[in-house]
């Protein structure tokens, strides 16, 4: 089927999914993340019938998202497309759509698709690894002034904010407004913060120096916020001084203990204190998708499923929940959203569903292997924990780039990444410096 519904239209598309073929059972992965591009690759082998639904044509790395953010980074070196899978895995059948609604008990799920309408697709097993996007904690108002990041349209549109800033502070006469142009507000002081802001520090400091006439960029104000009493907060301590020492060092004022109030077009207010900044970003809490509730599961206060010991949704031996939209308990503990946790639980899922299929009874639970939590923090520095070891410096750092460059989706990501790292660290140059023109109207002179 892999082959047929790549070959046909559309709208032939719609029809070839309605009904599984009755030799062959369907499972049906929503998600083309790490979580669901894992539990696709362990059903490679299975006599099933296998497909994958995103609503988005290509994978994401998500680790490096931050570095698109800050222009080290373009789109396509991050990104590689889902549709490849079907080259290499000949029971499988992408579809680019979105899902709209979960009926557990018939075994039905449907699916808008661009220019088709709504789909209805049976399924006999579903894998759901739909992941997590940025929460505000009950406040969905400071989104339309504090981006999250999460997938790339974020990432675009932090560059672009960023990048921005610095252009309309070197237009205005006006002292305020400039310094309030040249102020960065990150919510957050988690790895994605921290990283974030490490990489904002080199990037007003080193790149661009001497771009521009009429402003220094290194007088630029970066602030890292966060609730709690420490940045890093699921790092051990001695890590986390590190890493606030280390981001005081690059010219990033860490604030703790602060709670946002108020988001809103001329800054942040936090701790009773108003901090004037065109340019907020939220890399705070995180909610699940809509689909496990769609489930009819039980979730936690994030909206993720919980799930039994084998990552199925209890009273629904049929679906399972993997990645970031599941809520897993190991040894009295949550289970971490990170990308190697969502690999091993879809690696996991898809072995299972395998052997399910060929008869075999898996009463083995999941066990998550924790392979250690990485967080870089600017050029030659990183910190590393895992179990009792704990290390930080430069040595971490060229470990940090070898495991990510081998992580990345594709040869020629691994290449692109490698190559323009390299021309970053001794040129301290960026890439990736577009701002994205506006729309065009009629009646331009430049159209």
């Amino acid at each position: 089927m892999g082959a047929m519904l790549a070959d046909t239209s559309p709208y032939e598309a719609k029809a070839l999914v309605e009904t599984p073929p009755a030799e062959r059972k369907r499972v049906v992965i929503i998600g083309g993340g790490f979580a669901g591009i894992a539990a696709a690759h362990a059903l490679r082998h299975a006599d099933a019938e296998v497909i994958l639904i995103d609503r988005r044509n290509h994978h994401i790395f998500q680790p490096l998202l931050y570095q698109v953010a800050t222009a080290v980074l373009s789109p396509a070196d991050i990104t590689a497309p889902i549709r490849q899978i079907e080259v290499k895995q000949q029971n499988i059948s992408v579809l680019l759509a979105e899902v709209t609604g979960v009926d557990v008990a018939s075994r039905m799920l449907e699916a808008s698709s661009p220019g088709v309408g709504v789909s209805k697709i049976a399924f006999d097993y579903l894998v759901v690894a739909t992941g997590m996007r940025p929460g505000y904690f009950g406040h969905d108002e400071f989104a339309r002034f504090a981006p999250g990041l999460k997938n790339l349209n974020d990432a675009e549109t932090i560059r672009a904010k960023i990048l921005g800033a610095f252009e309309l502070a070197a237009t205005t006469e006006d002292e305020g407004e400039r310094a309030r142009q040249m102020t960065f507000v990150l919510v957050g002081a988690g790895p994605s913060g921290v990283e974030l802001a490490a990489s904002l520090a080199q990037m007003v400091r080193v790149t661009l120096r001497g771009n521009f006439r009429r402003i220094d960029p290194a007088r630029a104000s970066i602030i890292l916020l966060d609730a709690g009493e420490r940045v890093l907060p699921t790092f051990a301590e001695s890590l986390s001084r590190r890493v606030s020492k280390r981001l005081k060092k690059l010219g990033v004022k860490v604030l703790t203990g602060l709670k946002v109030e108020t988001v809103d077009a001329e800054g942040v207010v936090a701790g009773g204190s108003r901090i004037p900044s065109a340019t907020v970003l939220w890399t705070a809490g995180v909610v699940a998708s809509p689909i496990p509730k769609m489930l009819g599961a039980k979730t936690d206060r994030a909206g993720r499923a919980l799930v039994d010991p084998l990552l199925k949704v209890m009273d629904a031996p049929c679906v399972f929940v993997v990645g970031d939209a599941a809520s897993v308990m190991q040894d009295e503990r949550p289970v971490p959203g990170v990308a190697q946790a969502a690999i091993q639980g879809g690696r996991y899922v898809g072995r299972l569903i395998a052997k399910e299929l060929e008869g075999q009874k898996v009463t083995r639970p999941f066990r998550y292997f924790d392979m250690g939590n990485m967080a870089v923090v600017g050029k030659n520095y990183a910190v590393l924990e895992r179990g009792w070891l704990r290390t930080s410096g430069f040595l971490t750092w060229l470990v940090w780039a070898f495991v990510h460059i081998l992580a990345l989706p594709q040869l020629q990501n691994r290449l692109r990444v490698q190559r323009q790292w390299l021309w970053s660290y001794f040129t301290g140059q960026r890439s990736s410096r577009l701002i994205p023109e506006p729309p065009r109207t009629t009646g331009n002179i430049y159209s």
